[in-house]
């Protein structure tokens, strides 16, 4: 064989050789993008049961996803601290069920355990009072409270650790707004800053963590407003960038955070602010989905956890003297994360492609799918899922002219939803029905509220208004048959009772008000 056709294969086969190289590595760093692929399960209100724990790992599972992120809070068997645990907290033998479940799944549980701010549900015992940063605001610990800190998150971890089987440890950290707040603290701030304040206490909650074996991970929020002592915190601490649709870098400079050695995880929402019972913004979910995740990814963000928040974290309280807490509930409920199906698929859609998803495209798939719509009724659906979010805010549109416009506008596209009739998963398709109706139901309600604070009412009105309200109470009633069928099994008996009562309690309080005055 000639020289030059020797010369010639051998580079042939050293192109086909480095070809394969090259593509290996490709799978390789394909395999290797976002380790971690997780979802947060929000147990602080809407109490998911047993049963529908393990189902929704399993989905998770078929998804794609490897990791869950529990925030138990007051539903965690706490031993040493069973004070802690509240009236809908699990059994030891049905978390240990739930985790061994997942571990045949391959799913590591992290549990997530606030350490600084959201701690309403530990301050609201007087057991843990003096560790309250405020009297009233009871949502903070005072990080100056070191040993008696210390001493509690040490055993609320140990507990932890010894249940869980994730080598990560979520710590919180978020929304500290109270940092600087009591005497002793704005004192601290002023002579070291708001950030050494913060550090100091989550470097002590860090290596509580550390020495037990773990990696901590820390919501990013606060250290990026406050980064001057960031460097102190422990290497193995990797922060989560929590992003809802907003700009990059919304909270701080993450680059350079990453600069001093830090990991970082991405974390987007399904379930956010404004989110509540009536109206969700679907557009901005689906948005974050497709711009945030892929900057994770360009960003070498090493994991990704979707969030879905049942409520704000805000709460209102019922107070004994000496402001005791008698009794708290939320300020802000969401429709259950049963009916978020298809913001989860999509999601895990975002996970398997580099290429962003379109929102559009994406939902009329899955209408044609999942529920075997044809292009007509698969619109209509995105009608529903795109139209606007529209607030109201002390009893006015943001944008509509009035409340009758938004119901119009609304009700065009809530009786075309309502005629849609899907061949598959028809109980999925009824959950976007019923948050049409409580919308409308909604809207119904707020034009009456702002009727009677507005110059043109007077007492001799009230018969008319009672006898609306009326109706509308007889309304929520089948509304809320509705809900407990389409959440029976997914939340407890007595929680969707709870959600029920809440959800009316505004028309019921206006009724009573009208109607003793008739």
């Amino acid at each position: 064989m000639p020289q030059y056709i020797r010369y010639f294969l051998t580079l042939v086969l050293l192109s086909i050789c480095y070809a394969s190289s090259l593509a290996s590595d490709l799978v390789e760093a394909k395999e290797d993008d976002f380790k971690i692929k997780g979802f947060h399960l929000d147990l602080r209100i809407q109490v998911m049961t047993p049963d529908a724990l393990k189902s929704f790992a399993e989905e998770m599972k078929s998804f794609g996803l490897n990791t869950l992120v529990v925030e138990w809070e007051g539903t965690f068997p706490f031993e040493k601290h069973a004070t802690i645990s509240n009236k809908y907290s699990y059994s030891k033998l049905e978390i240990e069920d739930f985790i061994n479940h997942c571990e045949k799944l391959d799913i590591k549980v992290i549990p997530l355990q606030q350490s600084l701010g959201h701690v309403e549900y530990i301050l609201r015992n007087p057991r843990y009072s003096h560790l309250k940063e405020d009297r009233k605001d009871i949502s903070q610990i005072c990080p100056l409270k070191t040993e008696e800190s210390k001493e509690l998150f040490t055993d609320l971890f140990q507990e932890l650790v010894e249940t869980h089987n994730s080598e990560f440890i979520h710590i919180g950290g978020d929304e500290t707004y109270l940092l600087g707040h009591c005497e002793l603290c704005s004192q601290k701030a002023r002579e070291v800053g708001k950030s050494k304040l913060f550090v100091d206490h989550m470097k002590m909650v860090t290596n509580i963590v550390i020495e037990m074996g773990k990696i901590p991970l820390m919501w990013a929020d606060i250290i990026l407003k406050y980064p001057e002592a960031a460097a102190e915190l422990p290497k193995e601490t990797i922060f989560v960038d929590w992003n809802y649709g907003w700009k990059i870098n919304h909270f701080g400079d993450i680059p350079k955070l990453q600069k001093l050695g830090f990991s970082f995880w991405g974390s987007p929402s399904i379930r956010s602010h404004p989110d509540n019972w009536y109206v969700t913004d679907w557009s901005t979910h689906f948005k974050n989905q497709r711009d945030f995740i892929p900057h994770a990814r360009a960003n070498n963000y090493k994991g990704i956890v979707m969030t879905s928040w049942s409520t704000t974290g805000l709460y209102g309280f019922t107070w004994d003297v000496g402001y005791d807490v008698v009794d708290m509930v939320q300020i802000r409920n969401t429709y259950p994360m049963s009916g978020f199906r298809i913001l989860i698929s999509s999601y895990a859609e975002s996970l398997k492609n580099d290429k962003p998803i379109d929102p559009k495209i994406y939902v009329l798939k899955y209408a044609n799918e999942r529920f075997g719509l044809n292009d007509d009724d698969a619109l209509k659906l995105w009608s529903f899922l795109h139209f606007p979010p529209e607030l109201i805010v002390n009893g006015k549109p943001e944008r509509s002219k009035d409340i009758e416009e938004m119901r119009i506008n609304f009700g065009k596209v809530r009786n075309e939803l309502a005629l849609v009739a899907p061949r598959y998963n028809e109980k999925e398709f009824d959950h976007f029905k019923l948050m049409a109706d409580l919308r409308m139901h909604y809207l119904e309600y707020k034009e009456i509220e702002a009727f009677y604070n507005s110059e043109a009412y007077s007492p001799d009105m009230n018969h008319t208004l009672s006898s609306k309200l009326e109706t509308l109470l007889e309304d929520s009633k089948k509304l809320s048959e509705r809900f407990t069928s389409l959440n029976k099994g997914f939340l407890y008996d007595a929680e969707l009772d709870e959600q029920n009562i809440l959800r009316a309690q505004q028309i019921q309080v206006l009724y009573s008000r009208i109607s003793k005055k008739k």
